[in-house]
């Protein structure tokens, strides 16, 4: 067996291992959704690119040899395995609307993001229990503008609801607003930062499904 089919059963291996998928692990790389496969399957290309290898060894934690790199001096190693981790963060293809609410009709992953793995622990959320969603609209502004991406924590749910910005579902629709936690036991208000949107008060909780607290955004400066 020849160098760069060790790193294709390699590759395939540490997939299974971790319940990853082709297509997200390409978009990791910034390829085409069917590039890991081919690679893996095809043997096309016949080894990765140095860059892909790169982000694919730190983001399984392994070496570059695994996956077809050369054989790196031991200090060289060393410093490799000091680099930080990364996790994939799955971008969802839908919209969180900030303005009058859209359909969640497709919540399939459009792609992931690469964060530091250390990072996310420091925000306090498990890397699995994330996602990434675009805000659509502008009856969060300026706390969230149309178009801004936004990180969920799915596991700060109704159970644990407080003060802060959520991402929820009323009437089916799915939408980031900010809830107000009310002064009757149970009950809360879903407020825009913007003051040209309505707001709704004392709303029973039974009619509203939390998806998840929003814990961190990031915007494309223009």
């Amino acid at each position: 067996m020849d160098d760069s089919q060790d790193a294709r059963t390699a590759l395939e291996r540490l997939i299974a291992d971790r319940g990853e998928n082709y297509a997200d692990l390409s978009r990791l790389i910034g390829r085409n959704p069917a590039y890991i496969q081919q690679f893996i399957k095809r043997g096309t290309p016949r080894k990765l690119d140095e860059d892909d290898r790169r982000v694919l060894a730190r983001y399984f934690g392994v070496s570059e040899q695994m996956l077809g790199g050369a054989a790196v001096p031991i200090a060289a190693a060393a410093r490799m395995r000091s680099l930080p981790a990364v996790v994939a963060v799955p971008r969802l293809a839908l919209g969180a609307s900030a303005g009058g609410g859209t359909l969640d009709e497709d919540e399939r992953a459009a792609g992931v993001m690469a964060f530091d793995a250390q990072w996310l622990r420091h925000l306090g959320v498990r890397p699995q229990r994330v996602s990434i969603i675009r805000v659509d609209g502008e009856s969060m502004a300026p706390t969230l503008s149309d178009g801004d991406d936004i990180m969920v924590d799915h596991d700060d749910d109704a159970l644990r609801l407080r003060d802060g910005v959520y991402v929820l579902r009323l009437d089916g629709v799915l939408m980031v607003k900010r809830i107000a936690i009310g002064p009757l036991r149970g009950r809360f208000s879903v407020v825009s930062d913007n003051v040209h949107y309505p707001d709704w008060a004392d709303i029973d909780p039974a009619l509203v499904d939390i998806v998840g607290r929003v814990v961190w955004t990031g915007r494309r400066l223009v």
